[in-house]
């Protein structure tokens, strides 16, 4: 699947083009351009770098369509509106895990200085949210995490460095 992130003039509602690997085509709408970060692009970074295989972005990949999305072009396989609200089911307590995981590399990204205590205060905190949060907040590796806030960071210096029109494009998963 490919997601292209045009840099839109400030204020504009933000939107992407998700092009599935079954050859159907959306616009996903997201928040109001503007040079910072895209969500949407942090939550694609964020689930790429720590291989979260049953996020956001592996649902829409796997058939998922949310209500800010819009079909563009391609032909949806049959039943696919029925496929999609069956796996909107399963991929409820995933998305969250997702969410949680996506503001806590953002939070680490933000930080001056990371440093391993740093990153574990903020995964505790982050992640208490999540019915498993004192088992999960155990098992985040600071390093991963760290790992993944410096892609953000570079990533969110290439959207800045993008003139209106200009765009950024990933392929998911990463390749």
């Amino acid at each position: 699947m490919r997601v292209t992130f045009p840099r839109l003039p400030d204020h504009e509602r933000a939107w992407a083009l998700v092009e599935r690997d079954d050859g159907v085509v959306y616009r996903l709408y997201g928040g109001t351009a503007g040079p910072r970060l895209p969500h949407d692009i942090m939550h694609l970074v964020v689930e790429r770098e720590l291989r979260i295989s049953d996020g956001i972005w592996a649902g829409v990949a796997a058939g998922v369509v949310f209500d800010s999305m819009q079909h563009v072009s391609g032909r949806r396989p049959p039943h696919a509106a029925e496929r999609s609200r069956a796996l909107l089911r399963c991929f409820r307590e995933q998305g969250l895990r997702a969410e949680l995981l996506a503001d806590l590399v953002s939070s680490a990204a933000a930080l001056d200085t990371l440093t391993q205590e740093k990153i574990r205060r903020l995964a505790a905190a982050k992640l208490s949210a999540l019915p498993s949060a004192d088992r999960l907040s155990t098992q985040v590796d600071p390093v991963v995490i760290a790992v993944a806030a410096r892609a953000l960071q570079v990533e969110a210096a290439r959207w800045a460095r993008l003139r209106v029109g200009e765009e950024l494009s990933y392929d998911w998963p990463g390749k």
